[in-house]
Parts: structure tokens; sequence; C-alpha cells
């Protein structure tokens, strides 16, 4: 049957009348179909004076020159495709030596990558899950570029230059920095009411630190009392908190008692924090100088029986029980004289504080980096961790307080203000208090009007 097709058609297809409407037809769609994606006007007239083989060559060109188009751009892809990129993820037992020879690398060339990314990454930092992206050569005998997340907002980048050489380098996300507020009422204590409202424990710790000075979180804060913060988050491009910065703003409302605080940084670089008249709240000296500030007394200045010696004898500090590990923190501003293992005391450190004042504390777990003789230290910062060396019972802190040479008691030491604010000094800082309020405020505001909407049960698009 198709042979008689054939032998029906024939004689109309091998006429040169049917060559030609064919091509004029098949050319005036093309130019219509090229027109409409924007493609540039192509001429799509045939002269009748062309032969059919002139046709026939000329479409086998046109055939020739796509197909030669089609193939570069399929080439393109094929390229991208083509590059070799491992996913490498750290598991226990990695090293960064062993990770790059695990991918066929041989030991000089892994060696060259060690050593350029040891300029500014210690390797001996690696972690657990923590993933690499790494490039290699298309013989997979070199690394063209490898990159790792070493923490939220900083990245290790590598890369090899044409020479063949590796260099390293840490790239830190451009940060933005937001203001978040918290208040709420405290049923417990004060770290769990502001935990239980999603502020970070690491403010958590800084808003005790800066009240303790002043405050017995044990005794001062009942049920029903509340707080107000305001405080920095840095943000990554990619939307997340990359660290937490600065209370600037802080609220206590004890009883009927309020105590507002304001962040305040001087021209020379001291910061602190003071009420809304400059009126500082600081003390010389913290009676509680730890950050585990909700803790019982243990043993009180005084004679006392020794709980290991079982006899009577003068107990010259206070003892703080407390977790193993928790922070102490410098009661005031001063240099450290000694900070070694003594005796009964275990790792002990002392800190003098000006002519008539010094500090000491005991039984420490461990010092804190850089902690040593000659070493100036400022009020609340970290000296070392809780522990329970030397001649100790159990993890706690023993604190002494010496006055011209004597121990005295912690608990009765009548400490004064730090300086307050002055002139220029109070001017400029009455200037960061109505900005500090016209913020909060806002951010009021602005919560109130997130929170009626939530309730809402009928939300009108055009009223957000």
């Amino acid at each position: 049957m198709v042979k008689k097709l054939i032998k029906q058609i024939y004689p109309t297809i091998k006429s040169k009348q049917y060559w030609v409407t064919f091509c004029s037809t098949f050319a005036i769609g093309l130019a219509i179909i090229l027109v409409m994606f924007n493609y540039t006007p192509v001429e799509a007239s045939i002269s009748p004076e062309k032969t059919i083989e002139q046709i026939k060559n000329e479409a086998i060109e046109n055939f020739e020159e796509e197909t030669v188009l089609s193939d570069n751009d399929t080439n393109l892809d094929a390229v991208e495709e083509a590059k070799n990129i491992q996913i490498v993820e750290i598991k226990s037992g990695d090293t960064l030596l062993k990770m790059l020879t695990g991918l066929g690398l041989d030991y000089n060339e892994a060696n060259n990558i060690f050593l350029a990314t040891k300029k500014v990454f210690d390797p001996r930092d690696l972690r657990v899950g923590q993933k690499f992206e790494i490039e290699l050569s298309e013989d997979g005998k070199s690394v063209i570029s490898m990159r790792s997340t070493l923490r939220t907002s900083e990245h290790l980048q590598l890369s090899q230059n044409e020479e063949g050489k590796y260099s390293a380098q840490i790239i830190k996300d451009e940060l933005t920095l937001e203001l978040q507020s918290a208040k709420g009422k405290i049923n417990g204590t004060l770290s769990i009411a502001m935990n239980n409202n999603g502020v970070p424990k690491s403010i958590v710790a800084d808003f005790i630190n800066i009240y303790s000075y002043s405050i017995d979180f044990r005794r001062d804060v009942k049920k029903g009392d509340s707080y107000e913060i305001i405080y920095e988050n840095y943000i990554t491009p990619e939307g997340k908190i990359a660290k937490y910065g600065n209370i600037i703003y802080a609220v206590l409302n004890l009883g009927k008692s309020k105590i507002e605080l304001y962040r305040f940084k001087d021209s020379n670089g001291n910061v602190d924090y003071y009420d809304a008249k400059g009126l500082a709240l600081k003390k010389t000296l913290s009676r509680r100088p730890m950050q585990y500030q909700s803790g019982r007394i243990s043993s009180y200045f005084g004679r006392r029986r020794h709980p290991i010696y079982k006899d009577i004898r003068v107990h010259w500090g206070i003892d703080y029980p407390a977790p193993k590990g928790s922070h102490i923190y410098a009661a005031g501003d001063g240099v450290i004289q000694v900070a070694q293992y003594r005796s009964g005391y275990g790792n002990y450190i002392k800190i003098r504080h000006n002519s008539e004042y010094s500090t000491a504390y005991g039984h420490m777990n461990g010092f804190a980096k850089g902690m040593k003789p000659g070493t100036r230290v400022k009020q609340g910062q970290i000296i070392g961790y809780v522990g329970s060396t030397g001649r100790s019972t159990g993890p706690h802190l023993h604190y002494e307080v010496i006055k011209n040479g004597k121990r005295v008691n912690p608990l009765t030491i009548k400490a004064s203000a730090s300086e307050n604010l002055r002139g220029q000094k109070l001017a400029k800082f009455k200037k960061e208090v109505a900005k500090i309020n016209s913020t909060y405020e806002k951010m009021l505001a602005n919560k109130q009007k997130e929170e009626k909407i939530a309730q809402s049960p009928t939300t009108n698009p055009s009223e957000i």
C-alpha cells in the first residue's frame, strides 16, 4: 500500500513548482516564529529563479549552523557539570590531612594545603559534623578551592593560584545590628523567667552581673517582680543571629522600687551603667563576684566547725556553693598579685584593687586565660571557674576581702559608689537616654500592634 501511495504522489513532489511553494511557505512560517521570539528579522522571500538544488544546499547550510550553536550550548552545560566538587563531613577521629588524603591527594599536596590553612585556622579546632566543599582538579591530584563554615558568619576559604601555590583566608560576613526587647514577670527565678521569654543565656548572665553589685538575687527578688531589657543582636545576610551584643537598657521592678539602668560609653572607652540622672549603680566591690547569683551561703565569716578537720577554727571568708565550671568574676577593677596553686586554697587568685582593699578567691577549678601576676582586670571580668581544688568538700567559691592587710567580713563592708557623670559626659549621656527611650517606645508600639493583629480573628490586609 505504501508503494502505491508513493507512486501517486511522486509526480507531484518531483515538480519544481511544488518545491518552490513548499520552501516559500516554510520560510514565511519560520520568519513569523523568529519575530515572535524577538529574533533579528530575516528575509523569507525566495527567488523563483533559484533551482531546487540551490534551495536544498541553503537548507543544509542553515541546518549545520543551527546544529553547531546547539552543540556549543550543550558544551557550556557540560563544562559546568564537569567540575569535580566533593562535599566532605568531618567524622570522629578525622584530621585535615586524613580528610585530604582520603580524597586521593598525595601526602605532599595534602601537607601544602594543611600548611596554608594553618596560617589562619588551627586544624586541631575541627569539629565533628563540620562540612568542607572541595573542588578538585580534573585529574583529582590537587585542590582548586576549599570552603568551610567555621562558625556563624565566619568561613574558611582556600584557593590555588596560577603557580600552584595555596593561600587561605578567613572571610567574615557583614553583620547587621538589630535591637531586641523583652519584658516579663518573675514567678520563679529571674534567669528562668528571662529564658522562658526567649532571652539568650549569655544576655541573662550579663543582666544579672550588672545588678549583682547592689542586688542580692536570693533575698531581694520576689514573686511578682518584673524586668525589662533591650539588647543587641548581630544578624548575618541569611537572617541568622551570629552573636549577641550589649545590654543597652535594663529595668528591675522590685516591689515598689524601680531600678532603671542605661549603658554609656564615654570618649575614653570606659563603659558603665547609670540611672536616668547619670548616677552609677556599680559599687567598688561585689559581695558575690560570680555567675551563680541565686545560690546559698554554705559557710559564713567567723568561727565554725571545720568540715574536714572537725575542730573549731576561724573561717576567713564566705563560701558560695555553685556548679563546677561556672564563672568567677573580679569583684572590682585591680591588678592580680597572685595566681597559683596555694595549699589548702587550691587554685588561688588575689587581686589588689587600691591602697585599701584586696580580694582573694579559692578552690578554683582553673584560671581564665591570661590570668597571671601583673595582669590588670576590670570589675565583672571572668578570672576563673568554680571548682573544688585544695582542702574542699565540694565545688564552691571561697571569697575573702582584705582591708588594710586584715581579712574582713565580705557581707559587712561598706563599698563606695563609682564616679557619677558630670559636665560634658552627663550632657552626652542624657542625649543617649532620650534616644534609647524613643527607640523603646517605638519597639513597644510595634509589639502591641503585632499582638493585636495576631489576636484578631479576621485581618484586613490593608491594615497590616
